[in-house]
């Protein structure tokens, strides 16, 4: 935790969410803070500094003249992390494993954005793993957790109100993600639970595909409320086998971030269900956002993983199928529409 001095807050990755919360962190009234954002690409990160702005992200916000502006390649020990409190990895989950390996030795807290299952490494891993696994494997010393749950980039980099969680099984982790960026407009709640928070991230992305198909197709209000309220059911049922508390579905990164992504306007993943309904290629779709969606490249590792576990995900495989082009948008939501009555249960 940082000493009397300003606190020293690192982002790694100038995207949308890196970015919206160096500026929510360098916004914010009493406390001082320190924050430096790291962008990969040094062509963005003289475009950040000539406009004060990223513009292809975040087009319209400012950033605020007391962000610190990096690029260049990192390595352990570079001398950007130096007097750091705090390390918030913004890269997407293909990145994350890189990033945590780099910082392996780190003695201050690390917090990852990312949300989804990483790719199976090979043959003899099959299943992808989350990013608290993806931890333990790489950087098993690193105190590390997550910060997630319903929160569109714009609006945090607005400054509108969001209420986040940060998950961690170490309390340093979660206390220095509630100093960095807790605000009367973004409200942090801590949480130790961090395989529920990283499953609810994960699954959610995928099911938003499904209800944005649903939206895309037309096919009305009562058919999405039954997906989310279903898709909750399948997100708690994964959850649960892998170690999960059921509570944290029913919280901000379960059900709100559901909630959130299958019905925002702002929702990747959800223009993608809403793309391919309206006859576009998977690839036209994810071409057309010019973002990274998340649902798209996490579907196939939530299934896997679920398969895996014995979990039936019955949305979750009808959103694979789609994209692997096995069945088309009209032919999915008939598969699960058309599926055999039950009992309503997890």
């Amino acid at each position: 935790m940082p000493g009397a001095g300003p606190m020293n807050i690192v982002v790694l990755g100038a995207g949308a969410w890196g970015t919206a919360l160096a500026i929510s962190a360098a916004s914010q009234a009493g406390a001082p803070r320190r924050v430096t954002l790291w962008a990969r690409d040094t062509r963005q990160a003289e475009d950040l500094r000539q406009h004060r702005e990223n513009r292809r992200y975040l087009g319209g916000v400012t950033l605020p003249e007391s962000v610190q502006l990096a690029t260049g390649s990192l390595h352990s020990g570079s001398t950007i992390f130096a007097g750091a409190d705090l390390i918030v990895v913004g890269t997407p989950m293909a990145g994350l494993r890189g990033m945590l390996t780099l910082l392996a030795n780190e003695r201050v807290p690390v917090a990852w954005l990312c949300k989804g299952f990483e790719a199976p490494l090979d043959e003899r891993h099959p299943t992808g793993l989350l990013g608290h696994e993806v931890r333990a494997q790489v950087a098993p010393l690193l105190m590390a957790g997550v910060l997630s749950g319903p929160s569109f980039a714009l609006e945090v980099a607005r400054g509108q109100p969001t209420a986040v969680v940060a998950a961690s099984e170490h309390a340093d982790v979660r206390e220095a993600l509630v100093a960095a960026f807790h605000s009367p407009t973004l409200r942090v709640y801590a949480n130790e639970d961090i395989v529920g928070v990283e499953v609810g991230g994960a699954v959610k992305n995928v099911l938003a595909i499904a209800t944005g198909l649903c939206d895309g197709l037309g096919l009305g209000l009562n058919a999405r409320a039954a997906l989310i309220t279903r898709g909750l059911t399948e997100m708690t049922r994964l959850g649960l086998a892998l170690g999960a508390r059921a509570e944290t579905f029913m919280g901000l990164s379960g059900l709100g971030d559901l909630v959130l992504t299958a019905t925002g306007d702002l929702s990747r993943n959800r223009k993608v269900g809403q793309l391919l309904a309206q006859g576009m290629s998977l690839q036209q779709a994810v071409d057309s956002l010019g973002h990274v969606a998340e649902g798209v490249y996490s579907a196939r590792t939530v299934v896997q993983r679920a398969r895996a576990l014995g979990v039936d995900m019955p949305i979750s495989e009808g959103v694979v199928a789609l994209l692997e082009g096995r069945l088309q948008p009209g032919q999915a939501v008939a598969a699960l529409m058309g599926r055999d009555p039950k009992e309503e249960a997890l």
